[in-house]
């Protein structure tokens, strides 16, 4: 199948960014002027722009444009925990590193009330951003009642939190934690930086109505790659 216009216009602009062309804090191309320059539609130009924001390579501002953002993504916290946004997922993909159904006492990390020798999926997978940067290591346990068939989707796609709703599970609450970590040497070697380096390490549980927790995703932030925020409405504070 033909890529899609918005991502092919997409793609020549991050290429640019890549390439230096378009630095940080550059102002990019109009919507009309992208319109002229690759002959696509209102629709198409915005939607390729919206897209890099997205992806963490352009900022926009209202009546002002659209610019190169510097090398640090910026993700508000609330994304992460509120369940009608932490189901998006980032742009860009997952490259897997394992993928097994393992004793809970076995996996990875471990998940909070299952007994020992209950069945857990354990999948590794390393986050790459649209230009296939790492950008993080996520380290997922789940429950194997809950998602039998998890290991048979695309891995590299998969956004778990909306494989388990379309099984039909009733995700209650998303809970956050966040830890200062070192690296040791397997993750800095995943995540292409020094053992040793300090990072964030965000800890994200879902849980059923009854409180039982069906998976706990680890994410290990490549040093330097991102900032955290938190951001409301002002109707909310």
């Amino acid at each position: 199948m033909a890529e899609p216009l918005h991502e092919q216009l997409r793609r020549a602009l991050e290429g640019r960014i890549h390439a230096g062309d378009l630095t940080p804090g550059a102002r990019l191309p109009t919507e009309k002027e992208l319109c002229e320059q690759y002959g696509v539609s209102r629709p198409t130009a915005q939607r390729a722009l919206n897209d890099l924001a997205k992806a963490g390579l352009a900022v926009r501002h209202r009546r002002h444009g659209s610019f190169v953002a510097d090398s640090v993504r910026r993700f508000n916290l609330l994304n992460f925990v509120v369940p009608e946004t932490a189901g998006k997922g980032v742009p860009g993909r997952h490259e897997v590193v394992s993928a097994r159904v393992v004793r809970a006492a076995d996996a990875v990390h471990p998940l909070p009330g299952a007994e020992p020798d209950a069945a857990v999926i354990e999948l590794v997978r390393r986050k790459l951003d649209l230009l296939e940067h790492v950008q993080s290591v996520e380290k997922h346990v789940v429950q194997f009642a809950a998602a039998p068939d998890l290991l048979d989707q695309e891995l590299e796609e998969l956004v778990t939190l909306g494989h388990l709703r379309a099984r039909g599970v009733e995700v209650d609450t998303v809970r956050l934690y966040l830890d200062p970590v070192v690296l040791d040497e397997r993750d800095a070697r995943l995540l292409d930086s020094t053992p040793g380096t300090p990072t964030l390490l965000r800890r994200r549980e879902l849980r059923v109505p009854d409180g039982t927790v069906i998976e706990v995703v680890k994410t290990l932030v490549r040093p330097g790659t991102a900032e955290f925020f938190v951001e409301l409405p002002g109707s909310a504070v």
